[in-house]
């Protein structure tokens, strides 16, 4: 029996601006925080003067990043007073890893149950995806309890790995259908809920943090994985088998990309090594992947779709220019930067969704999957069209 996947179902987070008001915004903020840390309102003007170059000059710009997604309301306005998490005039920082904590499981809840508002039949596994918030019970455990799918479907959590997490997820969800012993067929359904904008912190100025800050959006995504034969797909229903999956670490590289848990929130770190240790591992670990799926790579990937995680577009940039790829093979990781920014864990599925949709990706052609996280961790899949 081979693994499918198909059954992609996107929620939109509440609200949307363009990238260019977004680092309006984000300017604002900084200064703000740094005036509040100052305790001086008379150095605002100034410090908003220096954010906007500062912001401008590191910024991920309106040219990749088009429009991104947040389901924070503070985003749409600069009435600090008002502010839900961002609540500046008081705290540089911004509200605490409880509060934060606590508006991820409230949204993360109502993203999974608008998910899966319409399914009756229980799946055998659930597995939820993401790295931006904890919670025990956690939305699918509620899930479950919801849809009365107690004794049928089994829960799994797929915490904190990151921007890679989607390839991991598949994996570990091939392996648990794999040993399904259930009364019912099995079926696991995979759902992210990431809300990175949470975790902006406008009182570092670092230029690190100002890429991460410009890059960074919310996206929630669910889709299916099963067992079965790519040929009985029905025409109207489309589907990529996966031929073979593949992780590993990037050697000398643990501290180039962090993720850790602060008292304000969650602190990414990001090394302007990344690219250039990712472009050296990254042909051998493709002529792996390929060779998994008893396939070369030097025959097979010019003809490729490449669904490559945006990291950003330097990342993307790496990629086709070390890969010697054609514009048209990243079109759809360029896309899915562009429309919606970097939502961590839910991006890959999204170029996935956008993949099994595209009518110009006819059956039977390969699509390249590979995401980069904390690790250094490279991970990767290649699928076929059915």
């Amino acid at each position: 029996m081979n693994v499918l996947v198909k059954g992609f179902v996107a929620e939109l987070p509440q609200y949307c601006r363009p990238q260019h008001e977004s680092l309006q915004w984000l300017a604002a903020a900084h200064a703000r925080a740094a005036a509040t840390e100052a305790c001086r309102e008379d150095i605002l003007t100034r410090r908003q003067e220096r954010m906007t170059q500062l912001v401008g000059r590191y910024s991920c710009s309106a040219e990749h990043i088009g429009w991104r997604r947040s389901e924070i309301e503070d985003y749409m306005h600069m009435d600090w007073p008002r502010m839900l998490i961002f609540n500046l005039h008081e705290s540089p920082r911004g509200r605490g890893l409880n509060v934060r904590n606590a508006f991820y499981a409230k949204t993360a809840n109502r993203a999974v149950e608008s998910l899966f508002a319409g399914d009756f039949d229980p799946p055998s596994d659930l597995l939820h995806v993401s790295c931006t918030g904890y919670v025990s019970p956690s939305a699918i455990q509620r899930l479950i309890e919801m849809k009365h799918w107690n004794g049928w479907t089994q829960a799994t959590q797929v915490y904190h790995m990151g921007c890679y997490a989607a390839l991991p997820a598949l994996r570990i969800a091939a392996g648990l259908l794999g040993r399904n012993n259930k009364k019912i067929p099995s079926r696991a359904e995979i759902v992210h809920t990431e809300i990175c904008t949470l975790h902006f912190n406008p009182a570092d100025h670092s230029p690190g943090q100002l890429i991460i800050q410009t890059l960074f959006a919310d996206g929630h995504i669910r889709y299916s994985v099963s067992l079965g034969d790519p040929a009985a797909i029905r025409k109207d229903d489309s589907a990529f088998e996966v031929l073979a999956v593949l992780e590993e670490t990037v050697p000398d590289s643990l501290d180039d990309m962090t993720w850790a848990l602060s008292e304000w929130g969650f602190q990414m770190t990001l090394s302007r090594d990344v690219p250039g240790k990712i472009a050296g591992c990254l042909p051998r670990f493709l002529l792996n992947l390929f060779a998994a799926a008893g396939m070369s790579y030097s025959k097979e990937a010019g003809a490729a779709i490449f669904a490559v995680h945006p990291g950003g577009p330097r990342i993307l940039d790496s990629v086709e220019e070390l890969l010697k790829l054609e514009k048209s093979q990243l079109r759809l990781s360029r896309s899915v930067l562009f429309e919606r920014g970097n939502m961590s864990s839910a991006t890959l599925p999204h170029i996935w969704m956008a993949a099994v949709s595209d009518g110009s990706i006819k059956q039977g052609m390969l699509i390249v999957s590979l995401a980069f996280g904390p690790g250094l961790t490279m991970a990767g899949a290649l699928f076929r069209k059915c």
